[in-house]
C-alpha cells in the first residue's frame, strides 16, 4: 500500500496542457540576452521541443486505458469485481488495474494494484506518475524544472497515454473519490459501462497510442538533425568558438547513444508486454464459449499486429541513432 500526502490539489478547470506549455516555453524559449552560443543554442533546443511533440499517434482500436470513479471504496472494489466478471465472461480482457482513493484532505492512496510483471508495466508507470502529479499543487508544476515536468509526462508516453487521460483522472478523482484503473481490451463499451453505473461509477477511457515510439523516432531524427548542424556550424567556427561547438557535439552524441539504448530498452519492455498479453488470452480462451473465443482471438491478433508496429518504429529510431554515431 502506497500513500503520500497532497495538501493541494489540481485546480478545477485547469488542463494540463495549460501548466505544461508555459513551462516548456519558459525552460526551452530562446534567451535574447545571453551571448551568441547560447542564443544559437537555445533556438535549436525550442526547435527539437516542437519537433518531439508534433505528429499523430496510431491508436490501437481494442486496448484502451480506463478509469472508473465511485464514492466510497466497497462500490469501487465491486465495480473492480465486475471487471473480472466480465474477463471471465469473454466480454473484455482485463490485463491489469489498480485502486487509487482520494481522501478530503486531497491524500492519495494506492488501495490495491496487480503484481507488476511485464503485462502490469504501463498501468505500474501511469499509477505512479498520476499519484505524483496529482500529489503536488499546480503552483509546483508551473514553478518546475523542465527536466522534473518532463519526466513525469514522459512516464505517461511510456504508458501509451498523453495528458489527456491524467486531466479525465484529475476531474473524476477529486477528493472524497475512489478510482479502478485498468489496462483493457474491450470490443464495445456497453457491458463495462452498465456494470460500472450498477455499482454507481462513472467511465472514462482513451485508447493506448503508440506515443513513446512516436516520440522517440521523432526525438532521433531530431538529435540527427542537431548533430549535423553543430558539425557544419564547427568547420565555420573561430579557434574560441570551435571548443565551445565541440563540446556541444560531445554531448550531443552522449544524447544521442541515450536514445539508441532507450529505442532498444522500449523494444524489450514492449515484445515483454506483447508475450504476456498473449498468455493472458489464450488462458482467458480455454473453456471460452464460440462467440467469446472469437473475439479473444481478434484481440490477439491485435495485439501482434500493435506489436508489429511498434518494433517498426522503435527499429527506426535505432538506426536513426546508429547512422548519426556512426557519421
Amino acid at each position: 500500500m502506497v500513500s503520500v500526502g497532497a495538501s493541494h490539489s489540481v485546480t478545477p478547470g485547469i488542463a494540463l496542457d495549460d501548466v505544461i506549455a508555459p513551462t516548456l516555453q519558459a525552460g526551452m524559449g530562446p534567451d535574447h540576452n545571453a551571448d551568441y552560443r547560447n542564443r544559437r543554442r537555445s533556438s535549436r533546443l525550442w526547435a527539437l521541443g516542437r519537433t518531439a511533440t508534433d505528429g499523430r499517434r496510431k491508436e490501437n482500436g481494442m486496448n484502451k486505458m480506463l478509469i472508473a470513479a465511485f464514492d466510497n471504496e466497497t462500490a469501487a472494489f465491486e465495480g473492480l469485481k465486475a471487471l473480472k466478471d466480465l474477463h471471465e465472461s469473454g466480454d473484455i480482457s482485463l490485463y491489469s488495474w489498480a485502486v487509487i482513493a482520494r481522501d478530503r484532505a486531497g491524500k492519495i492512496q494506492v488501495k490495491d494494484q496487480v503484481d507488476p510483471g511485464p503485462v502490469g508495466t504501463a498501468l505500474g508507470m501511469l499509477t505512479g506518475s498520476i499519484v505524483g502529479l496529482l500529489a503536488g499543487p499546480v503552483g509546483a508544476a508551473i514553478g518546475a524544472s523542465v527536466g522534473g515536468l518532463s519526466g513525469l509526462l514522459f512516464d505517461l508516453d511510456k504508458a501509451d497515454v498523453g495528458v489527456a487521460f491524467f486531466d479525465d483522472v484529475a476531474k473524476m478523482l477529486t477528493p472524497g473519490k475512489i478510482a479502478v484503473l485498468a489496462d483493457v481490451d474491450e470490443t464495445w463499451t456497453t457491458p463495462v459501462d452498465t456494470r460500472m453505473r450498477e455499482h454507481g461509477g462513472t467511465v472514462s477511457r482513451r485508447f493506448r497510442a503508440e506515443v513513446a515510439e512516436d516520440h522517440l523516432v521523432r526525438e532521433s531524427a531530431a538529435f540527427e538533425a542537431n548533430l549535423k548542424a553543430l558539425e557544419d556550424e564547427i568547420n565555420q567556427a573561430n579557434a574560441e568558438n570551435r571548443i565551445a561547438v565541440q563540446k556541444e557535439i560531445d554531448e550531443a552524441k552522449k544524447t544521442l547513444k541515450a536514445t539508441q539504448e532507450q529505442a532498444k530498452a522500449r523494444l524489450d519492455q514492449v515484445r515483454a508486454e506483447m508475450e504476456a498479453k498473449i498468455r493472458t488470452l489464450q488462458a482467458q480462451a480455454k473453456g471460452a464459449g464460440v462467440r467469446a473465443k472469437a473475439r479473444i482471438d481478434k484481440r490477439m491478433a491485435a495485439a501482434r499486429a500493435d506489436y508489429d508496429m511498434r518494433s517498426k518504429k522503435l527499429n527506426q529510431a535505432w538506426q536513426l541513432t546508429k547512422q548519426a554515431l556512426a557519421a
